[in-house]
């Protein structure tokens, strides 16, 4: 019999838990569960205690006879979860009854401080940017000081995303359409992602219409930014600029959180699907960082959110 820490990386998509020996720290299982949502919107209490339930089950189901055991503490990276904020009080509520643990064995934080965990492995301090859909950074220092930055909501901040990319190439097409910026490929481009024709009169109207429907939103923006990226990369200047503009936001981010933190020439772990798949975006970001943060580098990932979770979930022992 083992006993055991849980970890849980809980994204909107699903929830994944990983049990550790307590005392090894070794990884014994894992588990997946349904998704949550963030904890002010209805029903939410019970889809995000239902998704730690089941994904702990998952994983206890998943343990070899000789290890199965007790759990002693978790760590939950969710989501939505302000550190802080009465959301947090209420998830760590939630998470503790779920799980029946003890409060104080229980930890809910924010997904990005988890990620930020798990990336820095054995540094001692450094900085994530994570840019998929949205954005957010975080980074820690040598005392184990924590500062957040950005990542407060598409309508408001979404500066590096995949979310504003996407935006800010349909924004340049409609201007080059009014003829208030020359003319290039991105336009043609983007309209034909679309289903749209270029040389349509309606087109602009329609694109007006289109993204105001409730089915649009963020990540129908986001889906356009690799069409972004592929002009840029074909000479496109306009789509150069966009891209140039989102990389130096993201390298604005990290310049802040190592002037809050005190931090001189940190790692910086790239995460999230707009840094992983757009390849011209993280080059831009490279280059963004020599002026921005002079000394700083991108460095590999050590490990992922769930491992953040488990470092957390020990610390409660």
């Amino acid at each position: 019999m083992s006993e055991l820490i849980a970890g849980f990386d809980a994204g909107q998509t699903r929830t994944r838990c990983r049990l550790a020996d307590a005392g090894s720290g070794a990884i014994l299982a894992e588990g997946n569960g349904p998704g949550v949502h963030h904890l002010a919107s209805g029903g939410a209490a019970e889809h995000f205690q239902r998704a730690l339930s089941l994904s702990l089950a998952q994983a206890l189901r998943a343990l070899e006879p000789g290890t199965r055991g007790s759990l002693l503490a978790a760590a939950v990276g969710a989501s939505g979860i302000e550190v802080g904020s009465a959301v947090q009080l209420q998830g760590r509520q939630l998470a503790a009854a779920a799980l029946d643990l003890p409060p104080q064995r229980t930890v809910v934080t924010g997904d990005e401080r988890t990620a930020l965990r798990g990336a820095m492995g054995t540094a001692s301090e450094g900085v994530l940017l994570i840019s998929g859909t949205g954005t957010i950074a975080v980074g820690r220092n040598r005392q184990g000081a924590e500062h957040r930055c950005a990542g407060w909501g598409w309508l408001l901040d979404g500066a590096g995303s995949a979310m504003d990319i996407g935006r800010d190439g349909l924004s340049a097409s409609l201007e080059m359409a009014d003829g208030r910026r020359p003319e290039t490929e991105l336009r043609q481009r983007l309209w034909k992602a679309l289903a749209l024709n270029s040389q349509d009169p309606g087109a602009a109207a329609a694109i007006k219409a289109r993204v105001v429907q409730p089915d649009f939103g963020a990540a129908s923006f986001a889906a356009l930014a690799p069409v972004v990226l592929a002009s840029a990369e074909a000479g496109d200047a306009s789509a150069l600029a966009i891209v140039r503009r989102n990389a130096a936001a993201l390298a604005a981010m990290a310049a802040a959180i190592s002037r809050r933190l005190n931090l001189e020439r940190p790692p910086v772990w790239p995460l999230g699907g707009a840094l992983s798949h757009l390849a011209l975006l993280r080059r831009e970001l490279e280059l963004a960082l020599a002026i921005e943060l002079p000394g700083a580098w991108l460095a590999a990932p050590a490990a992922d959110a769930c491992a953040g979770a488990l470092s957390l979930a020990r610390e409660q022992l």
